[in-house]
Formats: structure tokens, C-alpha cells, sequence
């Protein structure tokens, strides 16, 4: 057996399990800040590409390193176990971590609030959205295969595959060909106000960033129009209303 440099001298078992977790966590957090320096020094799509290259070749190296340590076999990167799983069972999984992104997030946002207050954690929320909501159209497309300009049939596949689907009532109309409307029919958050008797929580702000961030990496020929979303009057029917139209 290949000696092992380091011995965790003075830590109990738990408290390397522990370390072995922040190591973990650390590994996610420099492949984040590599991620930034790149879009920093060679603008966003770039950095994406360069992202697009490294996701290819570490879901193979380390999924190698996964089933030599662990012994969690896998086939073509991917875990077996998750492959042999039922369909139910997978989607309970994304159901999961869907709920664990937008614990996350409000965690987040309560903590800035407690240190410094409301408008600061909205001000962090909105400039967030900013980065994730196309980073995470960026994703789906890359997922699904989704074609450079897609229109609005892209869009209203890729609507369906965002973290939020998992976790609220979403519908879909389209009132012409150009034309896409998104209704959130059920906001997980804003439910969760309403039966602690809490007025809506002002989302619009972030919503106009996120929804056209969005449809624009989709589709760069996508424009975005509010319809209606919080503090906006809004029927009972629906928390926020939003309307793509395809330009050419």
C-alpha cells in the first residue's frame, strides 16, 4: 500500500471525517473560483467553454479515483448505482437536492440580511441571478443538446429543466408562434409567506435579471417582458407572469 503523507496527527475519527468533508467542500469552491478568474480575465462564454472542457475530462478522472477508493463502480462516469435506480427514485434525488439549492440560498439571504440588512441580501440576491440564472440555461443546454438558437421551442424545454421546477406549479401558454407566457401558478417561497401570514416577498427586481438572463443564452433572439411579479397587484391564480417573444 502506497504510503499516506498525511496522518491528521491529534484528530479523532470524527474530526477527519469532518476535514475529509471540508475538503470536499473546498474542491468545490476552487473549482468555483477558477471558473471566475477565467470569466474575469476572458469574459463569460469563454470561461463556459474552458468549463465545458474541464467538466469532460473530471467527470472521467474522477470518477476513476471514486471507484479505486471507495469501490463505487461506474460506467462512462456515471454511477451505476444511479444507473441501475428506478426512474422514481431518481427523481425523488433531484427532488432533494433541488430542496437543498433553495435552502441554500435563503440561508444565504437571511445571512447577509442579519449582517448587514434587507436591501444589502437583495441587492447579493439580484447580482447573484445574474450568474446563475445563464449559467444554469447554459447547463441545460449542454444537458439536453439544445441547439445555438433554439427559439422558443428551446426555451419552453429548457424552462421545464430548471432547479425551480422541481420545487413549484409551473404553466406554459403560447398565444402565437413568436410568443411564450410563463406563469409560476405556485412559489415555494411565497407560499411559505403566505401561510405565515407574510405579504409577498418584492422578487421583481431579480426576477427581471434572471428571467432575460436566461432566455437570452437560450436564444439570444429572445426578448423578456414582465407580466406581472411581486410587489406587483397579481391574480390568485399566479405569483409572477413573464412573456418571451422571438425577435428576429
Amino acid at each position: 500500500m502506497k504510503d499516506i503523507l498525511f496522518e491528521g496527527e491529534g484528530l479523532t475519527k470524527e474530526q477527519k471525517v469532518e476535514f475529509l468533508m471540508d475538503m470536499a467542500h473546498r474542491l468545490i469552491f476552487h473549482h468555483v473560483f477558477w471558473f471566475k478568474e477565467v470569466e474575469h480575465q476572458f469574459g463569460f462564454e469563454r470561461a463556459l467553454e474552458v468549463l465545458t472542457e474541464v467538466l469532460n475530462q473530471a467527470r472521467m478522472v474522477h470518477s476513476r479515483r471514486i471507484e479505486k477508493e471507495l469501490g463505487i463502480p461506474f460506467k462512462q462516469g456515471l454511477p451505476e448505482h444511479l444507473l441501475e435506480m428506478d426512474e422514481e427514485g431518481l427523481l425523488r434525488i433531484m427532488e432533494t437536492i433541488a430542496k437543498m439549492w433553495i435552502a441554500n440560498d435563503g440561508m444565504w439571504f437571511l445571512s447577509v440580511e442579519k449582517l448587514r440588512d434587507m436591501n444589502d441580501a437583495k441587492r447579493c440576491n439580484d447580482s447573484c441571478w445574474c450568474w446563475f440564472s445563464p449559467f444554469e440555461a447554459y447547463s441545460i443546454k449542454r444537458v439536453l443538446g439544445l441547439s445555438e438558437y433554439g427559439g422558443l421551442s428551446a426555451l419552453k424545454k429548457a424552462l421545464k429543466f430548471r432547479v425551480y421546477a422541481f420545487l413549484n406549479i409551473q404553466e406554459i401558454r403560447e398565444p402565437d408562434e413568436n410568443v411564450l407566457e410563463f406563469y409560476m401558478k405556485e412559489c415555494r417561497v411565497q407560499v411559505a409567506r403566505k401561510r405565515k401570514g407574510l405579504p409577498d416577498y418584492p422578487c421583481k427586481s431579480a426576477g427581471l435579471v434572471e428571467y432575460a438572463r436566461f432566455a437570452q443564452y437560450i436564444d439570444p433572439r429572445i426578448q423578456t417582458e414582465c407580466i406581472g411579479c411581486p410587489p406587483d397587484e397579481h391574480p390568485e391564480e399566479w405569483f409572477c407572469a413573464w412573456r418571451f417573444t422571438l425577435k428576429d
